[in-house]
Order: C-alpha cells, then structure tokens, then sequence
C-alpha cells in the first residue's frame, strides 16, 4: 500500500479557527504555511517565500547502499526515527539514493521493484526475507509488494508531517557503500557514472519529488573524486573544466523536472574545495570561470556544499583557516569572491564518551553556528542493513545505537550537539 500524507486544507484549518484562539490560530496558520517555500538564495542566505533567512542543521539519513531504501527501518518506525531527530531540534534531513534505483525502474517498464525482492537480491533469500518481515513488523503500513520509492514516500511524508525539511542527495550510481576513489562511481565517466544515466536519475528523482511538500533542495552528487583505476579518465576528465560541465548539465536536468529545490554544488577531492569557484579563478585547464549567467533562471536556486572529515587535526585556528580557504569564505564576501550560502553537508566522528570534546568537533561545534552555516552531520544510522558485504553493520560513527532506539553517546547528544543545534538556529 502506498503511504499517503494526510494534509490538512486551508479551508479546513479555517473552519477549525473560530474556536481556537489567536495563539492556536498562528500555529494552524505556520503549520500549513509550512515549509513557505520554494526556497532562493540571496547573497550568503537561503531565503524562504517570505524573506525569511533559512539555515539546515540536521542529519543525514542513508538510503543509498545495497537495498536502496531508507536505512534502520527493521529495527523502528518511521514516524520513531523522524521523533528523535525532531527532539534534537533539528529541522532537516539529508537522505541519499543511487542512481541503480531508477536505471532499474526504466529497465523495468517504469516500475520499481518490490522491498522484498530487493531485501531478498541484497541480503540473500533467509536473510533477506528475515529481514523484510522486521521490516514490516516495525511499519505496519507496508507490506511485501511496497516498492523502494514508496518507502521514500512513506519517509517524505513523516519528515513533512514533523516539519523537517528533505534535502535529497545523489549518492552513488551503484548502490553500495560509499566512498573510495576505486569504487567505479568516482567520477563521470568511470565504471558505473554513466552522464545520460545520471541526469535521468536526478530528473527522475526531481520530478518525483514534487509529491513531497518537505522537498527543499537536492544535492547533484556526493563527494566527486580521482578516479585512480581508471587512468585515462584521470587524465583526461578529472579537473574543474570538466566539473564544471557535468554541474551545469545536473543542475538544468533537475531545474528543468521540477524548478523549486534548491540545487547544491559539491567540490573536487571528495567535495573537500571549491576554492576556484569561490575565488572566480579559472577553472583549470580551461580559462573560463564561474558565473552565474551559466544557470539562466536558476541562479538563485544554487548553494555550495563542502564535506570535512579533519578529524585528526591539532587546532581549531588551523581547522578554521582550512575552511574558509576551501569555500566558506564565500559566506564572508570580499574582493573578487563570489558570494554563496554554503553548507558543511557531511562531518562526523566516533561517537563515544570523549571524541566530542576533541580539537575538530569541538571546533565545528563553534565555528558554524558561529558562520551561520547549515550542517547536516554523518550520521544518524547506527547499523545499515548491509555494508561492504558485512550485513547488520555496526555504525561507531551513528548518532543512534545499533536498533536505532537511544543515543550512542548521549554524552556528546547532551554536553554538544543540542546546543550546536539551538546556537546554528537562533
């Protein structure tokens, strides 16, 4: 069964006005103004449809590896999962697929296939069955024959109902962990990037994502990098000439299936930098450089995303300096830089007792709250489904526990995050 979000009509929140009173009446109001979009950028800022400043901080939620769909889900609900993100404070997700989930529906007759089959083709048919009636046992509301994109639906809509905003992120083409620069998906190009594939996945994605009243913004790929098995690829395509190319073809295929996300950019290096598009340097080997008369009509749609992993780093003064080098300064301005809203969509690290009092989280905890910089944390799973062959992996980095029912480090949780929260939405 396909879930179906339940959303209240303006006619209907009218009718119930007359006996609420004016504070009542506000909340009915925000609610179903809710999330007031499309979003557009001005300057350093996200903008929501009333002027209104909007900054993520949130987490990321994988659903791009080996089965396709939304991971943790045999070990809660849903409706569970999306309740403990909210009472972090938390106002948006940043939930990933692959491309291998919509090459399968068009070579399917345009339809996707049922969670049992894929639970069944990533796990084995014990397994994967064992695992599937977890599944259902945990959210009722799906049965055998619910597709993968219905569970993506069914999740769209939680996150719509407790006002959360999706943030929906091109992962891989090949379902599987991610990353390494020898995976195949490094790169356009490489083993399994196809380009038409891959603009016809985010197209696909864009377009059916305009069922989700909590869609605000897509990410056109995570973390581009050297593909370093593929040699002549290396050569010939990996540089910022190329990147630029295959940016503007993603970002006007999803523009073009549904013109209301905003579209983020990810940088080279495993999106470590953007430093040339910051800086209006040229982009290498090529001497054009980036403008915004290259994204006609959507200008205003694009942020810049940049990933840090700096985990071993000796100074918060260093970490800092790193950043802005390698693209907040465009949320600074100043001579020659062109100016953005950036986002840190992925840093992470152990999640234990001590770990968050180190150097680099401590100095990110301060920091983009500090810059007024949307973050999304690596992450919230505490076990995936499979990873790198290994099934129920055990997730050291994830905020929730391995059945996904606690904090890993309530400690962190506590003495950290929640506070990094308030101070990034203030």
């Amino acid at each position: 069964m396909k879930p179906v979000l339940a959303l209240l009509s303006l006619a209907s929140l009218s009718a119930a006005a007359p006996n609420s009173s004016p504070f009542a009446q506000d909340e009915l109001s925000r609610r179903a103004d809710w999330p007031n979009g499309p979003f557009v950028t001005s300057g350093r800022w996200i903008l929501d449809a009333s002027g209104k400043n909007v900054t993520y901080a949130g987490a990321n939620w994988p659903g791009h590896a080996d089965v396709m769909i939304p991971e943790g889900l045999q070990y809660q609900s849903i409706e569970s999962i999306v309740q403990k993100i909210k009472s972090l404070g938390m106002n948006a997700v940043r939930l990933t697929f692959a491309i291998q989930m919509v090459d399968e529906i068009y070579a399917n007759g345009g339809n996707d296939i049922t969670i049992q089959k894929a639970f069944v083709q990533a796990l084995g048919q014990a397994n994967g069955t064992r695992v599937l009636n977890q599944v259902l046992a945990k959210n009722p509301q799906f049965s055998a024959t619910t597709t993968r994109l219905q569970v993506f639906d069914a999740v769209a809509a939680e996150l719509a109902k407790q006002q959360i905003y999706l943030h929906l992120d091109n992962h891989v083409s090949k379902a599987m962990w991610c990353c390494s620069s020898t995976d195949g998906n490094s790169w356009w190009g490489d083993t399994y990037f196809s380009v038409a594939n891959w603009t016809r996945g985010l197209a696909y994605m864009a377009n059916h994502g305009k069922s989700w009243p909590a869609l605000t913004s897509m990410g056109l790929r995570n973390e581009p990098r050297e593909p370093t098995n593929n040699a002549a690829l290396d050569r010939s395509s990996y540089n910022w000439q190329s990147w630029y190319e295959y940016m503007r073809q993603g970002a006007a295929a999803v523009h073009a299936a549904n013109p209301a996300p905003l579209i983020f950019l990810s940088g080279l290096s495993f999106d470590t930098f953007l430093t040339p598009v910051v800086q209006g340097t040229a982009l290498t080997p090529g001497s054009a450089v980036f403008s915004r008369a290259d994204f006609p009509g959507y200008a205003d749609k694009l942020v810049l995303e940049l990933h840090n992993y700096e985990n071993s780093i000796g100074s918060c003064a260093s970490l800092q300096s790193n950043l802005l080098r390698d693209g907040f300064q465009a949320l600074q301005g100043g001579s020659g830089i062109n100016v953005f809203p950036v986002m840190m969509t992925e840093f992470g690290f152990q999640m234990d007792a001590s770990t968050w009092r180190g150097v680099y989280a401590s100095c990110l905890a301060s920091f983009l709250p500090a810059q007024k910089a949307g973050w999304l944390i690596w992450v919230l799973a505490g076990s995936y489904y499979i990873r790198s062959g290994i099934q129920d992996y055990e997730e050291g980095w994830g905020l929730l526990n391995h059945d996904w029912s606690a904090w890993r480090s309530p400690s962190y949780v506590d003495g950290a995050l929640k506070t990094m929260v308030r101070n990034t939405l203030s």
